[in-house]
């Protein structure tokens, strides 16, 4: 009984406790950003640019935009409305796409809308294009028929 028996000081156990609550709260808050980046995952548009031509050819108007995806998730472009209607409601209106596309992340699409003069407008008119996407945004862009 003579032996003592020794332990770990008070200094070096108090440094391993902290140590250990330092990487669990660390490793609990490189968990809990995974977590919400995967729902905070989102889309983001830009029409970088938009403008109309002219064809004496046709009597249609070519409506030229670029969209870029800057989100950091993939948009499913749904719909094309030009002043606030499908623009399928036109008549011979008509898009260079399927109207159901998608723009992955960090993508530039360019998309083209034909008007033809029998839809109803006419030279000077300010046309509103508006892309719609499946999350339900909307990204408008006002062009003026030359």
């Amino acid at each position: 009984m003579g032996e003592r028996m020794r332990g770990i000081s008070p200094v070096i156990a108090t440094i391993i406790i902290v140590a250990v609550a330092i990487t669990i709260a660390i490793a609990t808050a490189l968990w809990m950003t995974g977590l919400a980046g995967t729902f905070t995952r989102y889309e983001r548009l830009e029409i970088t640019y938009a403008y109309a031509d002219w064809d004496d050819n046709t009597d249609s108007w070519t409506i030229s935009l670029k969209i870029k995806n800057t989100g950091p998730s993939d948009a499913t472009v749904d719909e094309v409305f030009i002043n606030g209607k499908p623009y399928t409601e036109y008549t011979g209106v008509s898009l260079s796409e399927n109207p159901s596309f998608t723009i992955p992340s960090g993508v530039d699409k360019e998309i083209e809308v034909t008007i033809p003069i029998t839809a109803g407008f006419s030279h000077g008119n300010t046309v509103e294009i508006k892309i719609h996407t499946s999350a339900g945004n909307e990204y408008p862009k006002q062009v003026t028929l030359p």
